[in-house]
């Protein structure tokens, strides 16, 4: 994890928020110390924390090795830059999208699993147990809870909503569960893709293969309104964003929910 040029499972999507203000770059809120930063060039270092992959198919062999899931580079990097400019012409072929949506979802998969997989580490390191039974039991946790999971949206029917009028913010877990997240709940997940286009996601009826990709301009955000208060609000490590405005409103949140307290102090 001492690799400094080691590029985060999400930058192909956190490309899509790299800016030229004057400076290229990314603006960014630091959750961990509530203050908004800016990361020089392309690479997303300031998205440097530690991730445990996890192969969410129970027949999968288990590589420790493998730090993210096995995506298509040139195919997914084409299909993000296709959505953000609203060109789907652009995007590739029928089969080279599914693919790329195939690998979208993986990743939000991936780091939606994230909590779930170091808390499983950390408690298993307490116990008598050797490396690879840790990592073991790890694999054994995660795919109990996220493998069902993913068998259901390799069947789902998705969207790519585009020219979106509002940007949308991007945190370190930007795969949204809305069955599980709204109240009352929604038929619907999603990813964002860039600052203004979305991949949702919704229940298709079918009982084998993935259907094409339908692109969609969108001059609202529907019922999923409340996308950035979504990722805002779950926020760990950072957030992004395309202007200071939108980390301002989510800095000051975060500044009255940090206001110390007499009995804050840790052990």
């Amino acid at each position: 994890m001492a690799n400094h040029d080691r590029l985060h499972p999400l930058r192909p999507l956190l490309k899509n928020w790299v800016w030229e203000h004057g400076r290229i770059g990314t603006r960014y809120l630091d959750c961990i110390d509530g203050e908004i930063k800016f990361d020089e060039g392309k690479k997303s270092r300031f998205a440097a924390e530690e991730y445990i992959f996890v192969p969410l198919d129970k027949d999968a062999d288990d590589d420790a090795s493998m730090e993210s899931p096995p995506i298509q580079e040139t195919g997914l990097a084409r299909f993000l830059r296709a959505a953000q400019l609203g060109k789907p012409e652009e995007a590739g072929s029928m089969v080279e999208v599914q693919r790329a949506v195939q690998d979208c979802v993986e990743l939000g998969l991936f780091s939606s699993y994230q909590i779930d997989a170091q808390e499983a580490s950390a408690r298993y390191a307490q116990e008598p147990m050797f490396d690879d039974e840790i990592r073991a039991a790890v694999v054994d946790d995660i795919r109990r809870i996220y493998a069902g999971a993913r068998a259901q949206l390799s069947l789902y029917d998705f969207s790519v909503l585009y020219g979106l009028p509002t940007p949308l913010l991007i945190n370190e877990a930007p795969f949204i569960d809305w069955r599980v997240r709204a109240s009352p709940a929604l038929p619907f997940v999603s990813l964002p893709l860039g600052p203004y286009c979305l991949l949702v996601g919704a229940p298709s009826g079918r009982s084998s293969r993935i259907g094409p990709v339908a692109w969609k301009s969108a001059a609202t955000m529907g019922p999923l309104k409340d996308h950035n208060r979504q990722i805002a609000e779950h926020s760990r490590l950072w957030l992004v964003a395309t202007t200071d405005d939108q980390l301002v409103a989510v800095q000051s949140r975060l500044a009255a929910a940090w206001s110390p307290k007499p009995d804050d102090a840790k052990p």
